[in-house]
């Protein structure tokens, strides 16, 4: 089956790539030339592991090629929507204008039936837009519009689109229907299953799931606050709640809060919905509130643990990606946190093993180290953001000896207490109190 991707940003292209594997003979465009000349040379843009080698053996094999506009998209059966909607301003609606670009750009060159995908996540509705667009443009094109929205992981991408928990498409005709099992015939080896459900439906499934995912990192990151006030440990609560199957383990680590390209966007986005619906979620506005007071209450905690102030102090921050195995900076805590730290004095030194070029223009002033070591030599305290492996087994005497003073706020919980307590270091980590028998034989250095 011939299929066009329009957009080759991240979902783009890591659904071309990967529908080119499944043997479809598939087309990326955008109107980025310099991006797309790199395409065809087999360079990707983006970090994403098993990316590149994905797109470098499908342009070997002639299924995956690069265009600029909808010419090199002649004769495809299927024309896939990914570009991007970002929020529009402080409101928090998701911005159309790509969408609906893409829309009159696809009527311009419908030939023959044609099923239109919106894989880019929209607001509830927009299928029925892009549907009264092309129609207008062009009144006697044979179309569908179909809605199917994405559920890749950053960092784990190419397996979630070859072997997905559910592929979601939202129909409104049988023909459509029976395109949409052939492009997704592939996963029935891998026994994905295949959810259809109406467009509107499926156009909010991305939202509701997004946003309840959130609201357990929100959840328990503010049980993870109870349980340091009442001496608790968060990670045994979180697997103690986590065995039962009715709410299970995943998006229980406590931490500094949520960021990245999907959980900020889509929850602001599904609260402007509900409100145009006259039908509040306070649940997501609450959750929305909580992830951003999250940021900032940790760099309080950073300063707390440096004896209440880091003016003329310098702090090594290691990761500054809003989560591991991604070169993403998009609402990364580590851009709330940083910022507040210069603003109380500090010198900041960071490293970050694939987010140090986008974050150079994010995070003015900021010193950037070549390797975590290099980047703790004479600091004051060492701060672990993202989680990345190659921070999970650092060599801690050596970590010690780099350090001015043996201070280590570990916002991820890598890293055992007791272990770093009987090695010397002021450890503080989340959500992994004390009780009031061993507060009270503390010794005030090892908080």
């Amino acid at each position: 089956m011939r299929i066009a991707m329009v957009g080759a940003g991240y979902v783009g292209l890591v659904s071309g790539a990967c529908l080119a594997d499944f043997g479809h003979e598939v087309v990326c465009i955008d109107n980025d030339a310099s991006k797309i000349e790199a395409l065809r040379h087999g360079h990707v843009p983006i970090f994403e592991p098993g990316l590149q080698e994905t797109v470098a053996n499908n342009l070997r094999a002639g299924r995956l090629s690069f265009g600029v506009d909808l010419n090199a998209a002649r004769g495809a059966s299927v024309i896939f929507i990914a570009v991007g909607t970002p929020p529009r301003g402080e409101e928090g609606h998701a911005d159309l204008t790509f969408v609906h670009a893409a829309a009159r750009e696809i009527a311009a060159a419908i030939e023959g039936y044609v099923v239109v995908v919106m894989k880019s996540t929209v607001p509830v509705g927009t299928g029925d837009e892009v549907e009264r667009i092309i129609a207008e443009a062009a009144p006697r094109a044979r179309f569908s519009v179909v809605s199917n929205p994405e559920f890749l992981r950053e960092g784990a991408a190419i397996d979630d689109f070859k072997q997905p928990d559910r592929v979601v498409i939202g129909v409104e005709d049988d023909e459509a229907r029976q395109v949409m099992n052939d492009v997704y015939r592939p996963l029935d080896l891998n026994q994905g299953a295949i959810v259809f459900t109406s467009r509107r439906t499926s156009e909010l499934i991305k939202y509701a799931a997004n946003a309840y995912l959130a609201m357990k990192v929100a959840f328990i990151n503010e049980i993870s606050d109870l349980c340091e006030k009442v001496g608790g440990d968060v990670q045994d609560l979180a697997r103690g709640i986590g065995l039962d199957n009715r709410i299970g383990q995943k998006f229980l680590n406590a931490g500094p809060g949520f960021g990245g390209s999907c959980f900020p966007k889509d929850t602001l986005a599904l609260m402007k919905i509900a409100e145009d619906a006259k039908s509040p979620l306070r649940l997501v506005e609450t959750l929305v509130e909580s992830n951003e007071s999250r940021k900032h209450a940790m760099a309080r905690k950073i300063v707390k643990a440096c004896g209440g102030s880091v003016k003329g102090k310098t702090i090594a921050v290691l990761g500054l990606t809003f989560k591991p195995n991604t070169d993403d900076m998009r609402s990364a805590p580590s851009l709330t946190i940083v910022p507040a730290l210069q603003a109380a004095g500090a010198k900041v030194v960071a490293f970050d093993p694939e987010g140090a070029k986008s974050a150079k223009d994010l995070l003015p002033g900021v010193i950037f180290a070549d390797g975590p070591y290099a980047c703790l030599e004479g600091a004051d305290a060492l701060v672990i953001i993202t989680e990345w492996d190659a921070f999970r087994a650092l060599d801690l005497t050596r970590v010690k000896k780099a350090l001015r003073q043996p201070i280590v706020v570990d916002l991820r919980n890598i890293y055992r207490r007791d272990e770093m307590l009987a090695l010397g270091f002021h450890y503080e980590s989340v959500g992994r109190g004390h009780s009031p028998k061993t507060a009270a034989a503390r010794t005030p250095t090892a908080a």
